[in-house]
């Protein structure tokens, strides 16, 4: 009996002390996970304002999820300065290189990424149709290995604030770029909606930015006011056609707050870095195991009510007592 007291005894001490060592081991790997450091790769189109603010929206949406460049993660950033065939090399380059997830700002930049794997993690970041570019099945289930966040513009509110401060306009010019398929859908969007508010369009497209002097030119001698969508391609060149469009005092409505401030006049547009932030959020979703196929695409609530003062002012234009008080509220004012 004393014998098989012992022979018990000894089995429990040596399960006891294996349970001791897997929780150790599980332990250790635990803290291992949470100080591994993580690649995402991020693919910009090209430099300009609202693409350099959704790049440090992402880095800040990480690290608001406990992700920190330069101590658990590694961030590889490639700008394709507007070069197809970059967006190529640096695509493949994230796939080479195995990166745990990669974000791509801009369409044509997640297209280019979509190309190169089906297995990485894909997060687009201003990507205005996704349906539409094919990058994704549908917004709310999008299947695959991409997901992100879309940065469709507020049409209705932005036509809305256009007719508050021009209560006198009757047309409306529209400057996009004829290869940009997120532009041109929000120009259909324009052109669908703009009866409503008592507008007649006028459409005016530009294949690069070395068109758009000349075009502008045209443009303001025909219109009251310009609508710009979310064109990164016009926005790379917002000084052409802000000089052009205020010496002839027509004001321009952009989609985007950056571009009021290089002087446009007034906007119901996304923070890009906030945008960029919930992009930034999204990728660390990823990196603790969501999938992307099952993650909705994410769009922004509303806009904010941005309007540019000095602009106005130079132009002649009062801006309304009602729209001064809800941007300095809760919006924007650039003086």
């Amino acid at each position: 009996m004393k014998k098989m007291i012992t022979f018990v005894v000894a089995i429990i001490v040596v399960i006891a002390i294996g349970f001791g060592i897997s929780m150790g081991h599980s332990n250790k790997k635990s803290s291992d996970q949470k100080d591994q450091v993580r690649t995402v790769g991020i693919l910009q189109l090209m430099s300009h304002p609202a693409l350099d603010a959704i790049h440090k929206g992402i880095v800040a949406g990480l690290k608001d999820e406990g992700y920190t460049k330069g101590k658990n993660l590694k961030i590889d950033f490639q700008n394709a300065q507007a070069d197809q065939s970059n967006l190529k090399s640096m695509s493949e380059r994230f796939v080479n290189n195995n990166d745990d997830a990669t974000v791509g700002i801009a369409t044509p930049s997640a297209q280019a990424l979509a190309d190169a794997t089906k297995k990485i993690p894909i997060v687009m970041g201003a990507i205005t149709d996704p349906v539409a570019a094919k990058l994704v099945q549908s917004v709310k289930k999008p299947g695959g290995n991409i997901t992100g966040v879309s940065d469709q513009a507020p049409i209705d509110a932005q036509l809305k604030l256009i007719r508050q401060i021009m209560p006198k306009a009757k047309t409306l010019g529209v400057i996009y770029t004829s290869s940009d398929e997120s532009s041109q859908a929000q120009v259909k969007m324009v052109v669908d909606k703009a009866p409503k508010y008592g507008f007649t369009v006028k459409k005016y497209s530009i294949s690069s930015t070395n068109d758009l002097n000349q075009v502008a030119g045209q443009m303001v001698t025909q219109v009251q006011a310009i609508f710009v969508p979310t064109d990164n391609t016009i926005a790379s060149a917002m000084p052409t056609l802000s000089s052009v469009a205020n010496g002839k005092k027509i004001p321009i409505f952009p989609t985007v707050d950056t571009m009021v401030k290089q002087g446009g006049l007034a906007t119901v547009g996304l923070d890009q870095y906030q945008l960029g932030v919930e992009t930034g959020k999204m990728v660390a979703k990823i990196l603790k195991g969501d999938k992307p196929a099952t993650m909705p695409v994410k769009f922004m609530d509303k806009g904010n009510l941005v309007i540019n003062e000095k602009v106005a002012k130079e132009l002649g234009i009062k801006i309304p007592a009602s729209v001064q008080v809800k941007a300095e509220k809760s919006g924007e004012v650039f003086k």
